[in-house]
This record gives structure tokens, sequence and C-alpha cells, in this order.
């Protein structure tokens, strides 16, 4: 009774400071005078880790098996990664181009996993026994924490296309505007040579060249996070063969998960290969990447809405 007081404490302790941080963020972003507001939603964020991690903790101890045996505690232990991955930058001292991505998404996991949605599963039960393995804690967290960093690799690949995009449409609807009026040759020379003057200015020099280092390292942080990722799914696969063959006698049996798994896999592997052809640019890699979006919800909470197959286990039903 105690402990599932403290865990009901604990996660509403948590969404509540993840909802502040959230609100100071979007404060910071249209205030850039007040510097220590950003500082607060990282402080935020770092507490906001520690009452996830007492609330997985305080689970573990009185249900007595890792939690994640059911979908409510996979979703917290999303969220809880997901604080996990806004860390590294903070503590290395780079600037943190992750935290427009995950504090929403440590947000909505968590906001999600404490919702009416998933009242059924906040009381811990017995597992059951093809669950009862010391692979649980190998294969699933690996499986988690590759969620995780491959959605928050496919987020940034998202935000390179919309700036990318933005970028390319501005352009052609200059073009268009110019092309619309009528002008002589001689006209058209002169504005041609005055707009050539003014993308020499500083300013305009200096506005493209913070979009483009800004692309520059939303592509670079998208492939290091993917590149994590994909390793911990690899491990999470690998370990989730030789568990199924202890637990069912066979290494891989085409269960929905391992398909939608196999064709994660498959997908950022593509990416990572693209990612060695030079003549692929980082657009069309990010086009791969956020297909790979779709793909790992369809993989992780699709199939767990249908129910089906022998990774049923953390399934449920609306009501």
């Amino acid at each position: 009774m105690i402990f599932s007081t403290l865990e009901h404490i604990l996660s509403h302790i948590s969404f509540s400071i993840v909802s502040i941080v959230i609100t100071i963020f979007f404060i910071s972003l249209s205030v850039d005078e007040i510097v220590g507001l950003y500082d607060s939603s990282e402080k935020g964020m770092i507490a906001t880790f520690f009452c996830i991690t007492g609330l997985l903790v305080t689970r573990w101890i009185y249900s007595g098996h890792f939690p994640l045996s059911d979908f409510y505690e996979s979703f917290i232990f999303l969220s809880w990664s997901f604080s996990i991955i806004h860390m590294v930058p903070y503590f290395k001292k780079h600037k943190n181009y992750l935290s427009a991505i995950t504090a929403p998404s440590t947000f909505f996991t968590q906001g999600f996993a404490t919702s009416g949605l998933l009242t059924e599963m906040h009381q811990s039960e017995i597992i059951v026994p093809a669950l009862q393995s010391q692979w649980l804690m190998m294969h699933v967290s690996m499986m988690i924490l590759s969620y995780a960093a491959l959605l928050c690799g496919s987020l940034l690949s998202v935000a390179l296309l919309v700036i990318t995009l933005r970028k390319a449409i501005r352009i052609f609807s200059k073009k268009n505007n110019f092309l619309n009026e009528s002008f002589s040759f001689v006209e058209i020379q002169y504005m041609n040579e005055r707009s050539n003057v003014l993308l020499n200015t500083s300013f305009f020099s200096s506005r493209n060249y913070y979009r483009a280092q800004l692309i520059q390292q939303l592509d670079q942080w998208s492939y290091r996070i993917i590149s994590l990722g994909f390793i911990f799914l690899t491990i999470g696969i690998l370990s989730g063969a030789v568990w199924a063959n202890e637990a069912w006698g066979s290494y891989w049996n085409w269960d929905p998960k391992e398909t939608w798994a196999f064709i994660t896999w498959t997908l950022f592997a593509i990416y990572l290969h693209t990612r060695t052809n030079k003549n692929w640019e980082s657009f069309n890699c990010a086009i791969v990447a956020s297909i790979g979006f779709l793909i790992i919800w369809i993989c992780y909470f699709g199939v767990n809405l249908l129910g089906i197959g022998l990774h049923s286990y953390g399934s449920f039903n609306l009501h």
C-alpha cells in the first residue's frame, strides 16, 4: 500500500514538473533575454528524471520483477529514456538541440501512461511464466531505449525537412513573384545585379549561414542518435531471439511484433547505408528517417493495439 501510494505520488509529480518545463521552454523561445529560463527548464528535466527513476524503482520493489512486463510500465520506461537522452548534451555542455523534442516527448508519454486509458495496468500483477526470465531486463530495456533514440533521431530529421522545405518554398515564391512582374531586359539585369548585392550583405549571408549551420547540426545529431538507437535495436532483437528459443523453442516465429521489428531494423539499416553514400544528400536521408518515425510507432504502439501474436502480453483494451 505504501509503495503503491508512493508510485502514485511520483507519477503525478514527474508529470507536473515536465508540464512546467514545457511551459518554461516555450516562454524561453519567445523571450530570448531571460537566460535563466533555459537553466530552469534543464534543471526541471533533471528533477523529472529522478522522479521517474524513483517511480520505476518503487514499482520494481513491490512487484518483485523488472518494471517492463506491460504497456503501462513500458511507457513509463520510454519517458525515462527520453529524459536520459535529454540530459546527455546538457552535461556535455553542448547546445541542447534535443530539448525541443525530448521535453515534449517525455510530457506526452508520461501523460499517456498516467491517463485513464491505462488504468487497468497501474496495478502490478504476477507476470506470465513466459516472461519470468532474466532476459526480460535485457531484451525489453534495449528495445525501449532503441525506440526512444530512434524516435528522437527521426524527429530531428523531420525538423531538418521542415527547415529545408521552408527555405525552398520561400525561394520558389520569390522567383515566381519576380517572373510575374513585367520588366524589360535592362530592368531585369539591373534587378539581378541589385539582388546579388543584397545577397552579399552581412545580414543575408549571416542568416543563410546560421540556417546552414542549424541544418548541419540537426543532421549530425540525428545521425548520432539513430546510430545509437540502431545498436540498441540490434541488441534487443538478438537477445529477444535467444529468449524466444528458450521460451518457445524457436529463434524466430514471424510474430507481428517480430515482423515489424525487422521492418524497423531494415529501414534504419537503409538510412545508415545511405549516409555512407556521398551522392545522397542529408535531405534524402532525412526522408528515410522520417518514414522510420511512423514505422516505430506501428511496431511499438500499433501491434499492441491489436493484441495479437506471441507478444500480446502488454496489450490493452480501449473501452
